[in-house]
């Protein structure tokens, strides 16, 4: 039986080990040591900030959904051997149904998830250069 609950501490080293393998392979047009230099404060500050809420099949987490200020879309990270089999809708459907008006950020050249989105009903807000890394994101939100 499969299941979305919420994030417990024991879950916290797979959910990173989930977080990392597929942040780098969704961002192979950035350099992995921006993840690498990344993890220790998605781990100690990001996940603690944030509502997060696992996918969980037999004893396994397969993939994680995190939200910020119950508005904004963290993270949405699914096992590399699980992708493409609903479990990212299941987590959307979910987050989406818990609060409204969820909004994101995601890299413009991360095609694969800009079009996962639009499909799931967002829409681009608007065109921004993020920051910390350089790259053009949009900002999407749930309509």
């Amino acid at each position: 039986a499969s299941m979305i609950r919420d994030l417990k501490q024991k879950d916290i080293d797979k959910v990173m080990e989930i977080w990392l393998e597929s942040t780098i392979k969704a961002h192979d047009f950035m350099p992995e040591k921006y993840w690498q230099d990344n993890y220790n404060a998605v781990k100690d500050i990001y996940i603690p900030q944030s509502k997060t809420y696992v996918y969980e099949e037999g004893e396994e987490i397969k993939g994680f959904i995190s939200i910020l200020n119950d508005d904004f879309i963290g993270a949405l990270f699914i096992s590399l051997n699980e992708q493409g089999k609903g479990i990212g809708s299941k987590l959307i459907e979910y987050a989406n149904a818990k609060f409204d008006n969820l909004k994101l950020a995601v890299y413009k050249q991360n095609k694969k998830s800009v079009h996962f989105y639009i499909k799931k009903g967002f829409e681009i807000l608007s065109e921004e250069i993020n920051e910390d890394s350089g790259f053009e994101e949009y900002i999407m939100v749930y309509k």
